[in-house]
């Protein structure tokens, strides 16, 4: 703990002047302000946060009324909580980063068992309202502008054991905050932590209580979760404390099946597997997918939650998912629109869901250039995350297998590059476009230009490029051929 303690004064040291100086300014105007929560948190674990969360004594309009004299920019979208805003300009202080601060009266919050909001009442004083915080590593603050450590809840030594303990009695904070369940999850993704036991029995006991809280902070709370550095760590704590039987039942379910290969204990620890793979696949900022890519993992996780509905035991004893991928699709599009997640990470996700079993068969046959191309082109800009789900779902322990599909794929992405290289791949449309066609057909547009255009673009899936002079023969030879078919069939 002593090691912390340094570690965190190291950090402190390091704090903008501009923050000490608010300090200031609230001791002037007679108001306590406060470091709290995450700043602190991470100043003992060695790190400085960009963004600064302060509690206050003041009001609302007290503390907007200072923060407009020392930023350059204040907002109040956060008023309703008690929240003002403001960010001070680097180029103000000869730095490369602004000042970015929150500023919170003190207060406590509760839900009605009804509603699935919380109501907010502002508190009185500093540790009240760090009673009414999550954990008590988060539990703790430093006094503005003197640098006074409060820690009224010895948050610093469940810290020093990664542990995550609540302030008060965790029944009580989990009915106040039933979202402070699926924080618990999150920090131990974030930070290797693990619950303590009251609070792991309380989560148990009272996880159907998730259920009062919007879907919004629910999806905000998971999409945290899996972006952080160890999410399989925070999953688990969803799945053992019955959370994502709430919030994601399609996981746990999981638990119950038998993956096809026979290697793993159930498609659950397979599919946690699996993100981790693909989270070690992910590149750097310049890379094609660069980590963390919250709809990769997504993918990875949820690729196999068509199982469960597909499985059949055949004859002999064996078990098949047959089309497992498409009823996948659909049923992750259904959960993350119900947890209200953007239109195009439901698409994406469940596109790759859809797509993610495409490449087996490949090393079992010679795929055509024509193959290739709808590949390519059915994955479209999900190709990079594609090409990572699918070498990530390969988690035989046959190491000769393994390889072999680890070769297969290699020779995959070979050719994919060398017909980008010939060929616009990643754009393929006919070699005539719309203009073109009703210009050669003497057509209007209508019904009859989409499917000339259809043949046009099946042609060039086929035979790759084709020119114009050659896609115009085709073209007149497949019309003539149509308009034959339906003179005949109207005679």
């Amino acid at each position: 703990m002593v090691a912390l303690q340094k570690r965190a004064i190291g950090v402190l040291a390091g704090l903008p002047a501009d923050a000490i100086e608010l300090g200031e300014l609230f001791r002037a105007a007679g108001h306590e302000l406060a470091l709290v929560g995450g700043p602190v948190r991470d100043a003992f674990l060695g790190r400085l946060s960009a963004d600064l969360d302060f509690a206050t004594s003041a009001t609302p309009d007290q503390t907007q009324a200072i923060l407009a004299r020392w930023g350059d920019a204040h907002w109040d979208i956060g008023r309703e909580f008690g929240t003002i805003g403001a960010r001070r300009f680097a180029s103000r202080r000869g730095s490369t980063d602004d000042v970015v601060v929150e500023v919170t009266t003190y207060r406590t919050d509760a839900y009605d068992p009804t509603s699935r909001k919380p109501e907010v009442v502002f508190g009185d004083s500093l540790e009240g309202d760090l009673s009414r915080r999550d954990f008590t590593v988060n539990s703790m603050a430093v006094r503005l502008p003197e640098l006074t450590f409060v820690d009224p809840f010895d948050g610093l030594s469940d810290l020093a054991r990664g542990q995550l303990r609540t302030p008060v009695d965790p029944r009580q904070s989990f009915d106040d905050d039933p979202l402070r369940m699926m924080r618990g999850a999150r920090f131990a993704a974030q930070l290797g932590f693990t619950l303590d036991p009251a609070a792991e029995a309380a989560t148990i006991d009272m996880a159907e209580r998730i259920t009062i809280v919007s879907a919004e902070r629910v999806r905000d709370e998971l999409s945290k979760l899996l972006v952080a550095a160890q999410p399989r760590l925070g999953l688990q704590v969803l799945v053992e404390t019955g959370l994502a039987q709430h919030v994601l039942p399609e996981l746990p379910a999981l638990r119950l099946e038998i993956d096809e290969h026979h290697r793993h204990k159930d498609v659950y620890e397979h599919s946690l597997t699996v993100l981790d793979k693909a989270i070690a696949l992910e590149t750097g900022p310049d890379g094609p997918v660069p980590g963390p890519d919250l709809v990769l993992r997504l993918a990875a996780l949820l690729h196999d939650i068509g199982k469960p509905k597909t499985r059949r035991f055949e004859e002999g004893g064996g078990v098949s998912f047959h089309h497992h991928e498409m009823v996948g699709a659909k049923l992750v599009a259904r959960r993350l629109r119900e947890l209200r997640f953007d239109k195009a990470t439901v698409q994406a996700v469940a596109r790759l869901t859809e797509l993610h079993l495409r490449f087996h068969g490949y090393g079992d046959g010679e795929w055509t250039d024509s193959a290739v191309r709808r590949y390519v082109t059915d994955a479209g800009p999900l190709l990079e995350r594609l090409h990572r789900l699918t070498r990530s779902d390969c988690t035989t322990r046959n190491v000769r297998k393994a390889a072999r599909l680890s070769a297969a794929y290699d020779d995959l992405e070979a050719r994919i590059a060398r017909l980008k290289e010939q060929e616009e791949l990643d754009a393929v449309r006919p070699d005539l476009d719309g203009t073109q066609i009703m210009e050669i057909l003497g057509l209007r547009p209508g019904r009859e230009v989409g499917a000339a255009y259809r043949y046009l673009l099946e042609l060039r899936m086929e035979r790759g490029p084709l020119g114009p002079a050659t896609a115009r023969e085709e073209l007149l030879a497949w019309w003539a051929a149509r308009t034959t078919s339906t003179q005949t069939s109207s005679s």
